[in-house]
């Protein structure tokens, strides 16, 4: 069933592109969203809110999806040096998922709804992402044909083609009556569902990242290695039990946060591991920052750092009473979204695609430029809905009533500073993509060097 190497790069180029337009549709609605809390009313009447906020996020979980799809194919490919199973059903999954994009982004235009988190769009088109999904797991597991003896990152892979197909379909047992008719069965699955789905494919992202810090470094053993399984499990219990921190509030069994509790402490061990190889891996960072792929995995590691503690904070239940459903939340979601999982897949797609890019002298500066415009900028967008989240919080459990509207106005200075951050971080990251869209294009392998 295979086809020629010509078309299975050809198909995978057609992922990735597909990913960046995601990207930066998802990076204009979010834009959008910010410019309307910054100007209540603005575009109400004829594209309101409503509709923007569906159109980003859906926007960027497709980013996510496609690009960590695509990373997992090359990767797969280039360890086992084999080609993937079958190209027609790459091609196949490729036109589902694009059948799905048209159709949900027509929808939300013309204001149809029906879903719920993350999936807004009528039920019915969630079928093409399913067997999509279906197709991605067959042709992962004839690709591999035996697992024993595998490294980690091929494992975490199969995890979570797995449980995201797993999850998916959990996200819509809604439409069953035992939780369509309860309040409180339904919000505990969505929340369940969803905060599942994330871990899924962030076993997809953090497994290419493994082998990808594995191909920088030259060595291979950490990936085989008895703390990167451990971590690995680590990783896999919190993806079935980390989700509870979001339902403190909620009136379901106690033992259900009693283990998310738990969990959410045992964080703090991956935090530790991420201190110590970071301080570790400083002197590498000096041998291999003329890398925009590894610059990308050093940011990352940082966002990692920073996101992770902002999450355990989160997961004290004394404080996620504060927390919850303000923009503190958003900060903790942004900073996975941008700060860890944008970044990482920015780091595959300039690695896999780096023979394919040429960068003049200026253009090295530029992308350079745009690199640290992104990080400071987006450092200032982070703080700045994590302030926006405390004052909420203070709003919330104050005993002083003051008016919504009121207290939106008082937050306006702080709104200008979300907007103008959220814009520069929006120019950086899209100057950066214009690499990644020539390379595209091009037919001619180059060399790529970011040392100047």
């Amino acid at each position: 069933m295979e086809l020629s190497q010509t078309n299975n790069k050809s198909l995978n180029t057609n992922f990735f592109a597909l990913a960046i337009t995601m990207l930066i549709l998802g990076i204009s609605f979010g834009l959008l969203g910010a410019l309307q809390y910054a100007i209540p009313g603005f575009l109400k009447e004829v594209f309101s809110f409503e509709k923007v906020r569906p159109l980003h996020v859906s926007s960027v979980v497709f980013w996510i999806i496609l690009a960590a799809i695509g990373s997992v194919i090359v990767y797969l490919q280039e360890f086992g040096q084999i080609k993937i199973y079958s190209n027609k059903l790459l091609r196949i999954q490729f036109y589902l998922f694009v059948v799905s994009i048209i159709l949900i982004i027509s929808s939300y235009f013309l204001g149809r709804f029906g879903g719920k988190e993350y999936w807004e769009f009528p039920p019915i088109i969630s079928i093409f992402i399913l067997l999509a999904w279906i197709l991605f797991l067959v042709n992962f597991l004839k690709t591999i044909k035996r697992l024993k003896y595998m490294p980690v990152f091929v494992w975490m892979w199969l995890t979570g083609i797995v449980f995201f197909l797993f999850t998916f379909l959990e996200s819509y047992l809604w439409l069953l009556p035992y939780f369509k008719t309860n309040i409180v069965n339904d919000m505990t699955i969505q929340w369940k569902a969803n905060g599942s789905m994330v871990g899924s494919w962030n076993m997809l992202i953090y497994g290419s990242s493994i082998y990808l810090m594995d191909k920088i470094s030259g060595d291979q053993k950490y990936s085989n290695s008895k703390i990167a399984y451990a971590l690995f499990f680590l990783g896999l219990i919190n993806l079935l039990f980390n989700w509870g921190h979001h339902i403190y509030t909620l009136p379901t069994h106690g033992y259900i946060k009693h283990i998310s509790y738990v969990v959410s402490m045992t964080e703090f061990i991956i935090l530790g591991k991420i201190i110590y190889q970071w301080k570790a891996s400083l002197s590498v960072a000096k041998k291999h920052f003329h890398l925009l792929s590894y610059r990308f995995l050093a940011a990352a590691d940082v966002w990692l750092f920073l996101n992770l503690f902002l999450a355990i904070l989160m997961s004290i239940p004394v404080l996620n009473v504060f927390t919850h459903g303000t923009h503190i939340t958003v900060a903790h979601v942004m900073g996975t979204t941008i700060g860890i999982n944008t970044f990482l897949l920015l780091a595959f797609c300039f690695d896999i695609f780096k023979d394919k890019i040429t960068l003049t002298n200026k253009w090295k500066s530029i992308v350079n430029t745009s690199f640290w415009i992104t990080n400071i900028s987006f450092l200032f967008f982070w703080c700045t809905l994590i302030l926006i989240g405390i004052l909420k919080a203070k709003w919330q459990m104050n005993q002083t009533i003051v008016s919504f509207s009121s207290f939106m106005i008082q937050l306006q200075p702080l709104f200008y500073v979300f907007f103008f951050s959220g814009f520069c971080l929006s120019i950086g990251i899209i100057v950066i993509t214009i690499p990644l869209v020539k390379a595209f294009k091009m037919k001619k392998v180059i060399s790529h060097d970011f040392s100047n």
